[in-house]
Parts: structure tokens; sequence; C-alpha cells
């Protein structure tokens, strides 16, 4: 029976998992503050263990099964990579053993760091194969499935992310996450409604990957029909999740946004915070700058920086154009692109 999740969910996967998982710092840069013309908090979980927040998620639904006695001698999942590691990491952890199955176009680094952590990883030719794969996989005795986010324990933990960050800053207007699947969204949200019910939450996806948009828009879920190429791979899930949707059209906005965003605002965040980020969260930025060109000035946003895990090739095709020439010039236009002055 599938359970939804709540703020309560998220409050007992923080009480479970917060000596397990590093508390991220927040980080911000001043000269961006100045561009945006607002303050603009970083939850830098590109620090976390694992390098992304999924670790948060995977923790909880083990510990959960720990605690009452149900934890398995195998676990499966299927995953782009960030969760692959966090199973991986998770199954170490707990001492049972992990299988992934992922699609061939899985970041290397990703790959390579899943089976450093003891996991089996088995490749596909494309994303619906793997989750048909380990959906029969599923099936074995003693074994476990743990979803990439489509599950209450992995929503309320990817929140606890969220709820360090708002319980840590005093005032918050506006909310930022990356939306996938929509796990992480989806706790943000509910940390967000609880702790500062007066911020927006918006979310932000690849436009090369925009099924979440495309099911807002329809109001019911809403699967893309191909694997999409986009520099965000952490973002490029086929559809969001039964459990996921309904927290998603509780969003205040959504933006998708186009590759050459995302590669941007990777380059500027890696230049202004000096951390190692990931497409996947950069490319929340030109949701930032969209909301920020839009509302009055002086106000506080909060940004879930998701993971740093970046292959050689994605961080070539990031740099295949330069620019840092072009700094970041507010526009009061949806589509935003950019805003002002080198550091």
């Amino acid at each position: 029976m599938t359970t939804h999740p709540t703020f309560e969910s998220v409050k007992r996967a923080y009480e479970r998992i917060k000596d397990h998982v590093k508390q991220t710092p927040i980080v911000e840069s001043s000269l961006l503050n100045k561009w945006m013309g607002h303050r603009i908090l970083f939850k830098a979980e590109c620090l976390q263990t694992i390098g992304a927040f999924k670790i948060r998620g995977a923790m909880n639904f083990l510990a959960r099964l720990k605690e009452e006695g149900r934890l398995p001698k195998h676990v499966v999942a299927n995953s782009s990579g960030n969760h692959a590691q966090a199973v991986a990491y998770a199954a170490a952890h707990f001492g049972i053993t992990a299988t992934i199955y992922a699609s061939e176009s899985i970041s290397p680094i990703k790959a390579a760091a899943t089976q450093s952590y003891g996991a089996t990883l088995k490749l596909f030719p494309t994303r619906p194969e793997a989750d048909n794969a380990v959906a029969e996989a599923a099936q074995a005795n003693d074994t476990v499935w743990i979803p990439p986010f489509n599950h209450e324990d992995i929503i309320a933990g990817q929140g606890t992310a969220a709820l360090e960050a708002l319980q840590e800053s005093e005032h918050v207007d506006a909310v930022f996450a990356p939306c996938g699947g929509g796990g992480l969204l989806s706790g943000t949200l509910l940390a967000t409604r609880a702790l500062k019910p007066n911020a927006l939450v918006i979310g932000a996806e690849p436009a090369e990957a925009n099924d979440a948009s495309m099911s807002l828009q329809a109001g019911e879920i809403v699967a893309l029909d191909h694997t999409p190429i986009t520099l965000a791979d952490g973002a490029a899930t086929p559809s969001v999740g039964d459990v996921t949707f309904p927290l998603l059209q509780e969003l205040d906005d959504f933006y998708e946004v186009d590759e050459l965003q995302i590669a941007y605002w990777t380059q500027w965040l890696h230049h202004l915070l000096k951390l190692h980020i990931e497409p996947t969260c950069a490319m929340t930025m030109a949701a930032v700058a969209a909301w920020a060109a839009n509302t009055p000035p002086g106000q506080t946003a909060l940004v879930m920086l998701s993971g740093g895990n970046i292959s050689q090739s994605a961080m070539a095709s990031i740099w295949e154009r330069d620019f840092l020439l072009q700094p970041p010039l507010l526009v009061t236009d949806e589509t935003t692109t950019d805003d002002t002055d080198e550091e």
C-alpha cells in the first residue's frame, strides 16, 4: 500500500539519519547577491557524503527497514547515477548487498563510484529497459527495491536537506530545487510549507527532459517517449511518480531551462561559489534569476544544490563556450539568461 509523505515523515527521517549523513553548509556569494538584488543562499549538498543529497533518502529507507526488523539481504535500484551511488553506499553501511540497474548513458564517474561502494552494476540500452529489469529482479526472495524518488521514505529523507537549511535560516522568501523524478522537490515542499509557510517553492527541469512541466500543464502524469539528452543528467527521468506528482502540483512556479542556460549557470556557480556543482542543480539558477528579476529587491532565496558529481565529458561540454565573458544581467523576462560583472 502506497503511503504519502508528510512533514512528520521528514522529521522522523531526520532523527533516523542525522548521525549518518553530513549536515552540509549554507554558502553565498556577495557578488551574486549584488547582481541579483537579493540574498541567495545555497544548501551545499554537493559536499554531502557521495557528493549528492540522494544519500539522505537511501539511508532513511534502509534505516526504517532496520528499525522495523525488515532489513533484507539484498537491495536493487534503478538510477541515472546519484541514487545508484547512494543505494550502494547505504547498503554497504547496513552490511547488505546491492545491484544497480541503469542505462548505458549513466555518467562514467557515477558508475565508477557505484561500483567502488561494492554494488553490482547492470547496464541497459535505455532507461525503460533498466526499469523493467529492476522490477523483475525485485521479485527475488529477501530482496527489496529502493525506488529513486517515488516512495514516502525516499521523499522524506530528501526533505531533510531543506529542513536543515530552513531551521538554520532566519528568513526565506522563496525556495528553489531541481526536478527529475520529484523526490527532492517534493521533500523540499513539505519542509518549506511547514517551516516557512509564506515562502514560495519553485522547481526547474531541463527543457530537453520536460516531463514534469508537461504533466503539470496536463494535470496528469505525462511520460517522455524517448531518452532525453541533457547536461542535467540527474534530471533525465522519463516521468514523475504517483507519489511525487500530487506534491509537485502544489508548487508556486515551475521553469523549463534550456541547455545553454544550464551550461551558463554551471560555469558561473563554479566561479562564484568555488564549489564543484552538477549542472542538474546549477540549472535552478535560471529560475532564481527569473524570480529575482520580477520580485521587489531585498528578498532572500534558498537554492538546493543537489550534487557535485560531473564526468569529464560533461565538463568538456559545459566549457565548450566561455560564459564567464558574459556576466549575469537581470532581465524582466521569464526566460532569464544572464546577470553582471566579474568577481
